[in-house]
């Protein structure tokens, strides 16, 4: 089995994320993924990235869905 680019993964993120908080808009999601993945721009060791990005993302948009 092929292993997945962090690009695909990301993009999976932003996907659940947009799915889960349907009440933002999608941009608002996108730039939350985002801004997740420039904090982790300079890791060494990139396999937990996505995951990484996807819990610091969904804690600040469950902040701002509230």
């Amino acid at each position: 089995m092929a292993k997945r680019t962090e690009a695909e993964l990301l993009s999976d993120v932003e996907r659940r994320l947009i799915d889960e908080f349907a009440q933002l808009p999608p941009t608002a999601v996108v730039a939350a993924v985002e801004q997740a993945r420039d904090r982790f721009s300079d890791s060494k060791i990139r396999d937990f990235v996505p995951l990484l990005v996807e819990r610091r993302a969904f804690a600040e948009l469950s902040h701002a869905a509230v």
